[in-house]
């Protein structure tokens, strides 16, 4: 079994990724009744109690996907034009950690967002002006676009969807959940790519 920190990924009844929970929230969904059907791997099996009745003991087994029912009130927008919120964590996660003016891999604490077009120029805190930069070269760009600062921006920054939100957000992501959620990307994620890429040389 699996430690008890493993997230379990919740969908809704059409298998649309949703969010990432504790095996406490999955138990509760699933002694509600509320679980459709469960997909991947079995990370818990927990024991209730006696049946007075049949004497066997009470086993709840947790999936790692979980289908809960009905479908998210905002599905439809998942689809097309959908902006996740922005967080550095994610920012970061989409960056893999590396600082995109000078290429190198930094840890979180090093590490700070930058606005392409500066703010002070009229630019926006969203995810297509935004990337990962190591704080010596966001301090060195400044207030200046990259051009300005002589500086070359290695990737171009882009804006999650929905799906691939839900991936940013996960922690220690098994391979079943990492399956399903990509089946979920568009097909010339960028995203995709790279994890397809990553999976391909392990």
């Amino acid at each position: 079994m699996w430690q008890l920190d493993q997230q379990v990924l919740r969908t809704d009844v059409t298998g649309m990724p949703l969010e990432w929970i504790g095996y406490q929230d999955a138990v509760r969904m699933i002694v509600l009744g509320q679980v459709q059907y469960a997909l991947g791997r079995v990370l818990y099996e927990l024991r209730g109690g006696i049946n007075s009745c049949s004497g066997r003991r009470t086993v709840i087994p947790v999936n790692a996907i979980i289908a809960t029912q009905g479908t998210h009130p905002d599905a439809h927008r998942f689809y097309n034009h959908y902006t996740p919120p922005l967080s550095n964590r994610a920012l970061f996660r989409r960056d893999e950690n590396i600082c995109l003016y000078c290429g190198n891999p930094f840890h979180v604490r090093d590490l700070s967002r930058d606005h392409v077009k500066p703010l002070s120029q009229g630019g926006e805190d969203s995810w297509i002006n935004v990337v990962t930069a190591c704080k010596r070269c966001n301090n060195h760009k400044g207030s200046r676009t990259p051009e300005q600062a002589g500086m070359q921006l290695l990737a171009i920054p882009f804006a999650p969807t929905h799906a691939e939100y839900v991936y940013l957000q996960g922690r220690r992501i098994l391979a079943d959940q990492m399956e399903f959620l990509m089946a979920h990307f568009p097909r010339h994620s960028v995203l995709r790519q790279r994890l397809a890429k990553s999976l391909a040389e392990h």
